[in-house]
This record gives structure tokens, sequence and C-alpha cells, in this order.
């Protein structure tokens, strides 16, 4: 259905080209003068915004690929490589993994959009059935990308997910050892994941292509769910729809720069900051927040096979979508039932995804039971019935009428708040599927990094370097730091000279020399802080079979719930401090005397803000244990705040320049938005 093209080129070498490869006419008809229907409305635009994310999600992807180390044993140490030494790598990392998330809010709001219309309906069921296989995709690469950094969740998350596979009978063992390419999640896992991950966005593209191709055959659904009948009815796409789409577009990077320059890790998980380990499960194994709905369809079922097939058949059955509603309205907004059941189902898969980060027992199984049967009985169920016996109301008799009438805006500020609730209850499940059950929440502290345009404080960087290095660094490594970073910009302030003179008290090992002999010597700016142990073995025997956990991630590794309403707050205060928070709190939080009742192990310490209370680490600081040559107090709180300060900048050394970069996109984009909006306004003045 691409629109009738006139395209002339008047340079000669654009018209050999045209008669040869009439490509540059192919490009007028379907993206210039193709016929859009003249009431869409702002929902619309979330297909250009997947197509800006794709591209997005390519362009960030193949230039990560560059750095990236598909090996179980630096594929961690890779990734922070790149956010800590590849020029804005840091960018590239954030625009990568918290466009995942932004991808899939797209593509749900687009879902969503598309089951309200009608936009299944005939003659888009290709179309329909296309967008399907483009989710299956995207699922799929989502999961994989997700394994790729080698953290904790990574690698539980990559083990429990594959082990489904094996509920399939006869061949089901098979297919895990294939998927695994051995018999554990292990390095040909991550090859295998890596090597799929960079080839199913091209596929995505591809199918993309499809899409566009079915969507230009069959025309565009729009609200009103009638065809375009005469001209009145359509304007060209560009300037129309394209200036439209770019003012969407532009406003939806204003949502996803928030993300990328102040909350770079509200929808991640802070297990994920610790490398993975086979020996030591998460207290919590929760996938991404944009499964979590199928997760707990999943485990609702007692069954492993059933649950599997129930899981992959809440996301098939929506290929069948076209055949189980046989209603001849299109549009929801002129079925009242419809409608009304639309909403029932948007608030299901919203109470799903809630209980998805829940523990699998008690009442969330029943009420993840009744909301499974819920999910289902729409498409097999409702929709079915509706089709025979709702009466819907008169539609307009053409998109020019429905132009007029100014209907639909009720729906619009639906769909808004139903959004609002999603981003609330997605956002809350990942905080509680945080929460360590019985974990005392640490006092939030004021810290000087926190907000928007929070820096450092200098100071309080170097004084809690004096900490750790007197401290904390005969147990614990640092070994992401390399002693150049403490002369970097937005560090501790250090000179070139300082940063070489500090790294010199240091013996690092080297070698081995010509002799063949390994070698200790003084350590250079080049060289990384040494660890306290020779290997982890020496390091458990040292401190009661527990292993000192590396402080360069601490503060990012570590995090506490925050409860509702706090997470909402959080989003809009920009809150990402748990981490230094919980640091704080625990190295303030020994008791010398447990609870009545309490039963502590022997070898142990009781602490507060630790899970569990029972803590293998002694308490590591007290009055007067640190001499500072500002004169600041020398007190257990302050050595507490200093050390945390350190730790954070060590876990981000580019949060400042971060949140630099983030001030001056966003002034771009807030003007930029107003230009598009005005531009918009006066474009459509006539055709409204």
């Amino acid at each position: 259905m691409s629109g009738p093209s006139d395209y002339q080129p008047t340079n000669s070498a654009l018209k050999w080209i045209e008669r040869r490869l009439p490509i540059l006419g192919l490009m007028h008809s379907s993206f210039v003068a193709y016929p859009t229907p003249r009431n869409l409305n702002y929902w619309w635009t979330f297909g250009a915004i997947l197509s800006m994310m794709l591209g997005v999600q390519i362009i960030s992807g193949v230039v990560l690929a560059m750095h990236y180390t598909p090996h179980v044993d630096m594929a961690f140490k890779s990734v922070e490589s790149i956010v800590r030494d590849v020029n804005y790598g840091w960018l590239l990392r954030n625009m990568h993994a918290t466009g995942a998330s932004m991808f899939f809010v797209a593509v749900y709001v687009h879902m969503f959009r598309g089951l309200y219309y009608g936009s299944y309906k005939e003659p888009r069921e290709i179309l329909w059935i296309l967008g399907v296989i483009i989710y299956l995709l995207m699922m799929a690469t989502g999961f994989m990308g997700y394994v790729l950094p080698w953290g904790q969740m990574s690698f539980w998350g990559a083990t429990v997910i594959t082990n489904l596979f094996s509920a399939i009978p006869y061949v089901g063992d098979s297919i895990v050892t294939l998927l695994w390419g051995g018999y554990s999640v292990g390095n040909p896992t991550l090859n295998r994941f890596f090597s799929l991950h960079y080839l199913l966005p091209f596929v995505i593209a591809g199918v993309v292509v499809l899409h566009v191709w079915a969507l230009h055959v069959a025309g565009q659904n729009n609200p009103a769910g009638v065809e375009p009948k005469t001209a009145k009815d359509t304007v060209p796409f560009t300037p129309y729809a394209t200036m439209k789409d770019a003012f969407g577009v532009s406003c939806f990077m204003l949502f996803f720069a928030w993300f990328i320059f102040y909350m770079p890790n509200y929808l991640g998980e802070a297990d994920n900051y610790i490398p993975a380990n086979p020996g030591v499960t998460p207290p919590h194994i929760v996938p991404e927040w944009y499964y979590l709905p199928f997760y707990a369809i999943l485990r609702s079922i007692p069954n492993k096979l059933a649950g599997v097939v129930a899981m992959f058949g809440a996301i098939l059955i929506l290929a069948f979508l076209p055949w189980l509603d046989t209603a001849k309205t299109k549009s929801s907004k002129y079925r009242p039932l419809a409608k009304q059941f639309f909403w029932i189902f948007v608030i299901v898969c919203l109470l799903l995804g809630w209980l998805g980060a829940k523990p699998a027992e008690g009442i969330y199984v029943i009420a993840g039971r009744v909301l499974t049967f819920c999910y289902f009985a729409y498409f097999l169920i409702v929709l079915p019935l509706l089709s025979r016996i709702e009466k819907p109301r008169p539609v307009p008799n053409s998109i020019a009428d429905d132009v007029l009438a100014k209907s639909g805006k009720s729906a619009v500020v639906s769909s808004v708040i139903a959004l609002a609730v999603a981003g609330a209850l997605f956002a809350g499940s990942v905080q509680d599927a945080r929460a360590a059950e019985g974990q005392e929440v640490p006092p939030s502290l004021k810290w000087s990094f926190a907000g928007p345009v929070g820096k450092f404080d200098r100071g309080s960087l170097q004084r809690g370097l004096k900490v750790y290095k007197e401290v904390c660094s005969s147990c614990h490594g640092l070994s992401y730091i390399a002693f150049r970073n403490l002369a970097d910009a937005g560090g501790p302030g250090y000179s070139a000279a300082q940063a070489a003179a500090f790294a010199s008290e240091y013996k690092v090992k080297d070698g081995p020399n010509d002799q063949g002999d390994m070698f200790e010597r003084a350590g250079r700016p080049a060289d990384y802080f040494p660890s306290p142990f020779p290997n982890d073995n020496a390091a458990r025997a040292a401190n009661g079979g527990a292993l000192p956990p590396d402080l360069s991630l601490i503060t990012k590794a570590r995090s506490y719930p925050r409860g509702f309403p706090m997470f909402l707050v959080d989003f809009f205060t920009q809150f990402q401090e748990q981490g230094p928070d919980y640091v704080a709190g625990l190295l303030q939080g020994y008791e010398d005397n447990p609870p009545a009742g309490f039963a502590l192990p022997e070898g142990s310490y009781y602490n507060k803000y630790f899970p569990g209370h029972a803590i293998k680490m002694p308490k590591p600081l007290s009055d007067g244990q640190v001499t500072y040559d500002d004169g600041s107090p020398a007190t257990v709180a302050q050595y507490s705040k200093d050390v945390t300060t350190f730790l954070m900048w060590a876990a981000e050394p580019h949060m400042e320049a971060r949140k630099r970069l983030g001030l001056q996109v966003f002034v771009f984009l807030i003007l930029l938005t107003g230009l598009l909006y005005f531009t918009k306004k006066k474009i459509w003045a006539d055709a409204h």
C-alpha cells in the first residue's frame, strides 16, 4: 500500500542509478508519499521508537563486542575494563544495558496498543504474527545478553533457564547439553551465547524489514479501526508522520537519557556486580523485569513440563489472536465490554510481573495460579465469547469523521495511568527481589556524590584511601583500580607524581626474569593495587574459611530494599546510594552482645545490618585507629563514611563525567524536543 511516487531525480548520476536500481523511488513511495491515516495518536510513534532502539542496540553492541572477551575467566573483567578504560566505554555500556529495558518498555506499549485497537485483525494477520516472532527473538537475545557479563545473576540465570529445556521428553537433556556445550554452564555456554547474541539482532532487523513490508502492503491500522476511503482520510508520511514520530522519539530519548546518565543501575541486580561463582547460589534468582510475568506462569504450575509449556504457550498464543477474536469491530474504543476486559487483562499482566519476583510459596503460588488462569481465559474464553455476544457502538463512517469527532482521549489517559502503574509494580518487583529476609535497613546518609550534580569530596576520597591502605588492604583487594587512576580527573585529586610515589610504596610481584624466576619490585603507576593474598585458598585459610571480597565494586554489589513507595521516590530523586548506605552501615553495625535468643555461630560476629546477622569478619574499625592529617574526627562514623566514599569512586570512577555529560545531553534534548513540538504543531495545523 505504498503511496504513488512521482519521484523523478534531477541529477544525472541519480537518474542513471534509478533506471537500473529504483531504490530511491522505492524509498520515496514507502517513506515520503506513503498515505498515513490522519487520526493516528502518539501510541503509534512507538513503532519509530522501536526502530531507533534497535539501531542503538546494534551499534552499541557491535562496539562493545570489539572489547569483550567471551571467556569465563575474563568476561567479567573485560566488561569492567570497557567501563573503566575504553573511551566513553561507560556510556556504551549504560546505553546497551539500559537500552535493553527501554526496548522492552517500547515493545510492550506497542503490543498493548495493537491489542487495544485490534491491529491483529484482517488484513493484518501476517503483520501481527511477524511482530510476535520479533518479540520471541527479542526475548532470546535479551536473555543471552544478560548472561554475557558473567556475574552471579548471569551465571545462575543461565543455569535455571537452560535447565527448563530438560523437561522436554526424550530430547530435553540433549538440548540442554547442546546449549551448555558440556555437562554444566561454562566456557562453551558463554561462547555460544555470545555468538547468538551477536547474530540475533541482525535476524531481528531482517524480520523488522518483513514487518514493515507487511505494514505497507496491508496499510496502517488507526484508532477508529476503519480503512481509508478517500484522500481526506490520509496524509503523506513525510512530513506529517515523520515529524510526529521525531517528536515522540525525542520525548522517549529524554526518558532513556534519565536512566543512562542518572539511574544506570536502577533496573539491574546488585548481585551481577559479583563475579560468577558456581559454588554460591544467590538467595533470590529472578530474571530481568521484562520476563517476570512469564516466570510467574512457569512457577505457578507444579509440573515442570506443564510449566514450561504454559510459559511458552503464554507467548505463542498471541500469534493465534487474529482467529480467537472474530469480532468485526476492530477498535476497543467502540466495544465497551472488550475495553473493560482489556484493562483487566493489563492488570493481570502487571500482577503476574509482581508475583514473578516473589518467592514461590504460600499465597503467592495460589495467586499465580489464579492469574495464570485469567491470562489464558482472556484469549481462550473472553475474546471468543465477546465476539458473539457484544454489541459494539457505531464506528465512524470514515477516518475524517473520527478526526472531527475528537474522541478517544480517555483511552490515552487510561494508557498513561496503566504505564505508570506498570513501572511502579515492576520497579517494586526488582526491589523485592533484592531483599534479604530479616535484613535490617541501614540508615540513609547524605553523600556529596548523590543527585544529578553530585561530586566526590576530594578530602573524603583521600581520607578513605588512607583508611583502605591502613585497615582494609590487609584482607581485601582492589584489583580493578590502577595507581595511575588516583591522578585521573574526578578522582582523589592527586598529581601524577603523587600517584607514582604512592605506587612505589607497594611491592608488586613480577616476572619471570632472565633466569626464569619471579621477583618483587616497587609499584609503578600502571600497576593495579596488589592482592593481600597469593590466591583465594590462602585468603580463606587466613580468614576462618571465608573469602574476603574484592572491594573494587562492593558499593554496587550490595543493596537493600527500600519498599513502597520509596522506590518511586528514588526514581525521581535519582537515589542510587543503597550500596554506600549498606557498606557504611555494615562497618558501624557491629554489636558486642547479640539480642536475646539469637544463636551466634562460633567464629562469627553479630552485625545488625548483615543478612543473617552472623558475619565472619571481625569489627574492622575503632575510634582513633587511623590518624587524619587534616584534623577530621578520628571516629568510626567518619572512617566508615570516608572509606565508603573512596570505594564508591573505585566502583564508578567516571561518575562525575557521566553526570556532567548527562546535563549537557538533557539541555540539548529539551531544546530539540521543544523545537520538534512547535514544528510538528505547525505542520499538523491544517491536517486537523
